[in-house]
């Protein structure tokens, strides 16, 4: 029991219960004047309680700590009812994460909506035609407007790049994949938009291009302004742009699970969970939204397959060992058409006027050039075409794409990829089809597998191959073939050329370096300054207050910038239940001055050790300079994600050349 004592009007009164919690008291009995009133004459001193000299029915007076609680009760159990509250909901940095991967994913998804809508609305005014396609659009056109329309989206996407360049930025990086790989997933939201703008001029007048391109840009770029908003660390800003890039995937092809392993395997080059779970989370959200505005049907409406013979796979084989062998030179060609243009002497616009102008005259002979070839795609898949035809288109898309590419346009390659792929799957299987006469071979199986191992080819991801070319069909059955050609479609084609589509940009901009860079950082490197400190002689009021506003089991302890040790949140919890004690408790009494610490110069790894034992989030950072001066905290989750890009191994990185 407790009653306020009238000789000392700033103490209060307490009388020591039977199975008090002596820890408690030592505690809080520590750093104060303790009178004890045993009998009427005799007095004591706090070390009494150590030696275990106070008893069952002693009573003793505490004055109260400076910055104590209020006496009103109410406040009280305000504050115990927030400490539990606090303790029993703070979200984990991996579920923060995956709440911001969900918010970047829907917002992607939005984003993705959005430019097909103004794609749709800027091709109706360029052509007049209300087609649900751009080559049925096409096909209608007049074969003036046939060369025009290209022409024309060429010379405004290279106009707003032009022009756009002079809007500067304090950020200079645009590209998703730049961000992730060399930067500090920082994009520059001013270029994106000029790029995504032009990008759609180029998309909506008939430009050979692929929208997947703006749409992962955009999501990429959603999730950059969050990071710098919430001042993310580097590999939570790499991540979690990433989250952006795969729910730009994954809304265009109605493929969350290729969306999340496209930039596990191709752009952070890591499966770790701590990176695949949030890809996952995004890309899902994404799908979801898109799903609740387009509907969920797959990309693709194709016939059913059926593998009637085990010995019928050999046939599969072979095609991927010829997308192995053509991917290479696919590469080739878009690069060595990008190099000998940028050579030339001529405004941007006008090079993307000639590219599209090209592209106008070979849809003079086919429009199935024009667009990413979806609806020419559909009708391989459902052997609407003959195979003499589908040569003739295969030639004309490729240089058709490469006059795009090439020319500067803004857009994805992914989707021309997979039409290539397609076409050269479904000449295969028809020229099978002519060998084996006495067999039922089916063309169209032969493309969709096609897209698959050529795309495994072209990208170097096979894994992200096999999973894209299921999600878009839902078809189960002609997975094993597609297994079998993605591999070796993959391993053929890493035998002739190192680098993957997506690979040569980045090697120009230093990407061999990035493994290197990531292996030799520092903690110094991770750590965020100025965490949030107490003092020693700080009251509860005070802690409990600092606990309810950060997110964070532990307060560090600090005196004059010197680390002292850490309060926990597991301990303050045992005063919620003695106030009388919590009125005169300070941060001194109760802090772990045993709590581990890491030097600003050691390794990940050493931190990684740290982390191992120790059940905090953070560990705080130290400087060995000054002895044991606070200087920031570090984050596990940082650690591990930095740990896991150093370990990349995917085609975004440039292996070193043989001297």
């Amino acid at each position: 029991m407790r009653k306020r004592d009238p000789a000392h009007p700033t103490a209060v009164a307490i009388r020591i219960s039977t199975g008090a919690d002596d820890e408690i008291l030592r505690h809080a009995l520590r750093a104060y004047a303790v009178v004890r009133d045993f009998q009427p004459g005799r007095s004591g001193c706090a070390s009494d309680l150590t030696r275990g000299s106070l008893h069952a029915g002693d009573k003793v007076r505490v004055r109260s700590a400076k910055g104590s609680l209020p006496v009103d009760p109410h406040a009280f159990r305000r504050l115990k009812f927030w400490v539990w509250f606090q303790e029993h909901t703070r979200p984990t940095d991996l579920q923060v994460t995956l709440f911001w991967a969900g918010v970047i994913g829907f917002c992607g998804g939005l984003s993705s909506i959005a430019f097909r809508a103004l794609t749709s609305a800027v091709h109706k005014v360029l052509t007049g035609s209300s087609a649900p396609g751009l080559v049925e659009s096409f096909s209608g056109l007049s074969p003036v407007l046939r060369v025009f329309v290209p022409a024309l989206g060429g010379l405004l996407a290279g106009a707003v790049l032009q022009f756009g360049t002079r809007w500067q930025s304090r950020i200079s990086t645009s590209d998703y994949m730049e961000a992730i790989v060399l930067g500090d997933g920082r994009i520059s939201t001013r270029r994106t938009f000029v790029k995504s703008l032009s990008a759609l001029f180029t998309i909506a007048s008939g430009g050979s291009i692929g929208r997947e391109g703006p749409l992962v840009q955009l999501a990429s770029v959603i999730a950059s302004a969050f990071g710098r908003i919430q001042n993310w660390s580097t590999p939570r800003m790499r991540l979690l742009v990433g989250c952006g890039a795969a729910a730009g995937i994954a809304s265009a092809y109605n493929a969350p699970i290729a969306g999340a392993i496209f930039v596990a395997e191709i752009v952070l080059g890591s499966m770790a969970m701590e990176m695949l779970g949030p890809l996952i989370f995004s890309s899902v959200v994404a799908t979801l939204t898109v799903r609740g505005f387009l509907g969920a049907a797959p990309l693709y409406d194709i016939p059913p397959f059926e593998l009637n013979r085990t010995w019928e796979i050999l046939p599969y084989l072979l095609l991927g060992l010829i997308a192995g062998l053509v991917a290479p030179w696919f590469i080739r060609l878009l690069r060595v058409t990008e190099e000998w243009v940028g050579r030339l002497a001529l405004p941007v616009y006008i090079k993307m006027c000639i590219g599209g102008l090209i592209v106008g005259l070979f849809a003079l002979w086919h429009p199935e050039v024009c667009g990413n070839g979806y609806s020419t795609v559909s009708g391989i898949l459902r052997g609407q075409w003959l195979w003499q035809t589908v040569a003739v288109i295969l030639i004309l898309k490729i240089l058709a794409t490469t006059s795009t590419f090439g020319s500067g346009a803004v857009g994805g390659v992914f989707t021309p990829t997979l039409f290539i792929g397609a076409s050269l799957g479904f000449l295969f299987g028809s020229g099978t089809q002519q060998v084996l006469t006495h067999l039922p071979v089916n063309p169209s199986a032969f493309a969709l597998v096609g897209m698959g191992a050529f795309l495994a080819a072209a990208t170097h991801a096979p894994i992200m191959a096999i999973v894209m070319i299921f999600e878009i069909t839902l078809d189960y059955q002609i997975i094993l073939p597609l297994m079998l050609a993605c591999v070796i479609g993959y391993y053929t084609s890493v035998s002739i050329e190192k680098r993957s589509i997506y690979a040569e940009a980045l090697k120009r901009k230093g990407a061999g370096d990035y493994r290197k860079q990531l292996a030799e950082l520092h903690v110094r490197d991770l750590m965020k300054p100025k965490p949030l400190t107490i003092r020693p002689t700080a009251g509860f009021a005070e802690i409990g207050e600092k606990f309810i506003a950060t997110r964070f089991n532990y307060l560090y302890v600090t005196d004059h910038g010197r680390f002292l040790g850490a309060v926990s949140l597991h301990d303050i919890k045992n005063f919620l239940n003695a106030p009388e004690l919590a009125k005169v408790v300070i941060a001194g009494d109760i802090l772990r001055d045993s709590f581990p610490v890491i030097s600003a110069e050691a390794s990940l790894t050493e931190a990684l050790e740290r982390f191992s034992h120790h059940d905090g989030e953070r560990l705080p950072v130290v400087s060995e300079m000054n002895g044991q001066s606070l200087i920031g905290s570090v984050s596990k989750t940082d650690v591990i994600l930095a740990l896991a890009g150093s370990k990349i191994t995917a085609t975004t990185t440039v292996p070193p050349e043989s001297s």
